[in-house]
């Protein structure tokens, strides 16, 4: 592939035709009429990840100012109206598609950039009708749609690309070397193939922005892009004018409001059900712009309700199967960790293997995943022997070729007894998100760990 014309069509055609086609349908809607409200009601009723999603967001401050609590799409779309709920529906999309493909670590970084530059956009904007709002959100979302779209997927151009990046290349020209086109090339393509719509063709056209809203809108990304490195220098100095310039404030104003923006941004993030990008997001309180990413809250009262039935479970007839499930759903949902996984014994005793798996990008464990029980092997580190801990990599490690975390990241292990011995583990951890587990994460995993051994512990004595 060596034009722009040929990448948008791969992408369009090849790698991303359901998500072009339901994004260009989702975009026709335009709130002129009831049957359009339907329209857009089945678009997402369609989708079961979406109508959650979707629902999910309808339940956020951040869209529901009023904290009626939302339990329908028709509701979310009289409720909270139906531009909020289009945009709820084109970014859970974009999220759900891209990183449903890919883990690596320029798409999360870009889609990071994406949710922030998009929740800036419309916290920025003077409060004017809900249309213009949704506008600026979903054109920052976009407006690098190129570039995520091409890291999402896995072709060997990617993986050129990644190697003259991290040797220190220019972005531009690199793309020039490796794609004979750009990013920004590709992006226009896509926003005319994907018919999404005038708002985010004059964002993405070439020159001075047309109307403040557009001009809002390319400032939010740049500055967001810009935050990585902190709230301070020149650069962002004269961002930071130019965005007060965009909304008729002074520097100082919207600088505290930037700050106070981040913190929104990542909470957007994790309702979109990617905590894990909340790390490449600069830290809302600081200023320094360079504090230690932190592991997320747990939610003790998701975790409370899930040991509930755990203990339910066990004073019946412990059932092993269903007990591990609900202790992989506690530490994925109320731990708040990315990828889980039991291992048991295989048939040999020799090795564990996965037994039952949660989260994304656990599909190639299946066959691929084996930890032996001596310690030896890429992944023998993992092994627990006494309780649970958090497992740190060994710096420059590489362990396994199939996962690009697995081995690499922090992770919380911990093990499965029967009569002194193993006989399987749980292993956790957060794929890209570079933070170390915390003390509440890994006592909470210990909690529900304690509740397979026991089910373990009753089945071996009875």
């Amino acid at each position: 592939m060596n034009s722009t014309q040929a990448w948008v069509t791969y992408l369009s055609k090849v790698e991303l035709p359901v998500l072009a086609n339901t994004l260009r349908r989702i975009d026709e809607l335009t709130d002129s009429s009831n049957s359009t409200v339907n329209e857009l009601a089945n678009v997402i009723l369609n989708d079961a990840q979406l109508t959650s999603q979707v629902l999910r967001l309808s339940n956020t401050v951040f869209y529901n100012q009023t904290r009626t609590q939302v339990s329908t799409v028709s509701r979310a779309i009289t409720l909270i109206g139906f531009d909020a709920v289009k945009s709820m529906a084109i970014s859970s999309l974009i999220v759900d598609s891209l990183l449903k493909r890919n883990d690596r670590p320029h798409l999360l970084r870009c889609l990071a950039r994406a949710i922030h530059a998009a929740v800036q956009a419309r916290c920025l904007l003077p409060r004017r009708n809900e249309h213009a709002l949704e506008e600026v959100f979903i054109g920052a979302l976009l407006m690098n749609i190129g570039e995520l779209a091409f890291w999402s997927c896995e072709t060997d151009q990617a993986s050129e690309l990644e190697a003259k990046l991290h040797n220190g290349e220019p972005p531009v020209e690199a793309q020039k070397a490796v794609l004979h086109t750009t990013f920004t090339e590709i992006t226009r393509g896509l926003v005319e193939a994907w018919s999404l719509g005038p708002f985010i063709r004059e964002v993405v056209a070439p020159g001075q922005a047309n109307s403040k809203a557009a001009s809002l809108v390319r400032h939010s990304v740049e500055m967001a892009k810009l935050s990585e490195n902190g709230w301070h220098g020149k650069e962002m100095e004269s961002m930071v004018e130019a965005l007060g310039a965009d909304i008729g404030e002074n520097p100082a104003a919207v600088r505290d409001q930037l700050k106070l923006n981040a913190g929104e941004a990542a909470r957007v993030a994790v309702s979109l059900g990617i905590p894990q990008v909340t790390a490449l997001m600069p830290g809302s309180q600081s200023d320094s712009g360079d504090e230690a990413a932190h592991a997320p809250e747990v939610d003790p009262v998701l975790q409370l309700q899930i040991l509930r039935d755990l203990t339910h479970s066990l004073t019946d007839k412990p059932d092993i199967n269903e007990i591990c499930q609900l202790v992989i759903e506690g530490i994925h949902r109320a731990v708040g960790m990315q990828r889980v996984v039991l291992l048991m014994s295989d048939r040999s005793g020799l090795q564990l293997i996965p037994r039952k798996m949660g989260g994304k990008g656990t599909e190639s464990w299946k066959e691929n995943f084996t930890i032996r029980k001596d310690g030896t092997g890429p992944l023998g580190t993992l092994l627990p022997h006494a309780s649970c801990h958090v497992y740190q990599p060994e710096p420059g490690t590489k362990a396994v070729t199939y996962d690009r975390w697995l081995g690499n990241v922090p992770a919380l292990v911990g093990p499965l007894k029967a009569k002194g011995r193993i006989v399987g583990m749980f292993y956790a951890d957060n794929a890209a998100a570079d933070y170390v587990p915390s003390d509440d994460q890994l006592s909470a995993f210990g909690h529900f760990v304690q509740n397979a051994q026991l089910c373990i512990t009753l089945l071996s004595s009875s």
